[in-house]
């Protein structure tokens, strides 16, 4: 659990610098590869010889929890604020739990019960007022949190119960990633909208080697340790954390009674998972 909420906190941040610093005044395309290049080569002296089948299904769940899910989420920032692509993740924990349900063949209610919890506390701090674009960034958030999901329940079923350093063979996720990356930006990228100040370039550094290179291993290590209750729940904490950061640095608006609320819902779903999870053992 320890990796999981260490990474909430990191990855708090990442949602406004992405909001505030590089939505529209960077190539959303461009903004993807730099970040999942700078994760790939972090991990690539880590690399060591790999079974191809593990290999090539690690680069799959990549290119799907990564290189698919960056390509939504950036976006997304073009149609919504900070808050609202925030807010928009709370079915990340519904899609994980029917996940795997489908994978295990079978309805797991405890899981559903505590991440259906973890929604209605997101769904606690809501914003109003949103304008046209909303069902666009919606639609846009949605894809990202599938791909989220698919790539955070597929990577714990196949790490499960395998003895390896997780850092020897994380690189080919990043490469799998890569590859999705590199092939937008070639089809769609902009050339003519690169980062243009000190601060957009330090960012993209940090977002790829810190919040993605750092983040996601810690993540995806953190998945293989929890239960599927559990990681629901967790994703979700990453709503008020998000706000609270954007809420104190960046000065925007937020209902304070409303976060302060939803957040303590979210962590009384985590608590109910334990409970539950006890007394099923």
């Amino acid at each position: 659990m320890g990796y999981l909420f260490a990474v909430t906190l990191l990855w708090a941040f990442s949602f406004s610098l992405i909001g505030v610093y590089l939505a529209g005044q960077v190539d959303a395309w461009f903004s993807v590869l730099i970040r999942v290049a700078l994760a790939t080569l972090l991990f690539l002296p880590f690399l060591k010889r790999t079974p191809p089948p593990l290999a090539c299904k690690l680069m799959l769940i990549g290119a799907v929890q990564l290189g698919i899910m960056y390509s939504f989420y950036y976006h997304s920032f073009l149609f919504l604020s900070v808050p609202e692509v925030l807010l928009f993740t709370v079915m990340t924990p519904l899609y994980i739990t029917l996940l795997n349900d489908a994978f295990n063949k079978q309805f797991n209610p405890q899981f559903f019960i505590v991440a259906f919890i973890a929604v209605l506390g997101a769904i606690t701090i809501r914003y109003e007022n949103l304008d046209s674009n909303f069902l666009v960034g919606l639609l846009l958030v949605q894809g990202a949190n599938i791909s989220f999901a698919t790539g955070q329940v597929t990577y714990k079923r196949l790490m499960l119960d395998k003895q390896l350093d997780d850092k020897t063979v994380f690189g080919w996720f990043f490469i799998g990633a890569l590859i999705i990356a590199s092939s937008c930006y070639v089809l769609f990228g902009d050339s003519n909208k690169l980062p243009s100040t000190s601060t957009q370039w330090g960012i993209l550094i940090y977002l790829g080697i810190v919040a993605s290179g750092i983040g996601y291993f810690m993540w995806n290590k953190g998945a293989t340790i929890v239960n599927v209750g559990a990681l629901a729940v967790m994703n979700n904490l990453l709503i008020p954390a998000g706000i609270v950061v954007n809420v104190l640095i960046w000065n925007r608006d937020a209902d304070l009674l409303r976060l302060s609320i939803g957040a303590g819902v979210i962590l009384f779903a985590l608590v109910v998972n334990q409970i539950m999870t006890k007394r099923a053992n």
